[in-house]
C-alpha cells in the first residue's frame, strides 16, 4: 500500500512524530488503527435496534397502569348512604 499526502500533512505528521520519539510510520498506523476503531464504534452504536430508548420507564408503566385501572378506593372508606 502506499499513503500518499500533501505536503502539509506530511509536515504535520513529521512534527507529531518528532513530539513524540516515534516515526512517522508508527504515527501514520496509529491513526489508522484509531480511526477503524472509532468509526467501528460508531457504525455499531448506529446499528442499534432503537428499543431500548423506545422502552417505556417503570414509572411510565406504573402511571399507565394506575389510569386504566379506574378510580383508586379506600377500603376503610364506605359510601354515605343516608
Amino acid at each position: 500500500m502506499t499513503l500518499r499526502l500533501d505536503e502539509g500533512e506530511t509536515d504535520a505528521l513529521r512534527r507529531r512524530a518528532a513530539l513524540e520519539h516515534r516515526s512517522m510510520q508508527d504515527v501514520a498506523r496509529q491513526a489508522v488503527r484509531d480511526y477503524v476503531e472509532q468509526t467501528s464504534r460508531s457504525d455499531l452504536i448506529d446499528a442499534a435496534p432503537p428499543t431500548a430508548a423506545a422502552r417505556p420507564s417503570t414509572a411510565d408503566a406504573n402511571t399507565s397502569a394506575a389510569q386504566h385501572s379506574g378510580p383508586a378506593t379506600s377500603p376503610t372508606t364506605s359510601p354515605d348512604h343516608s
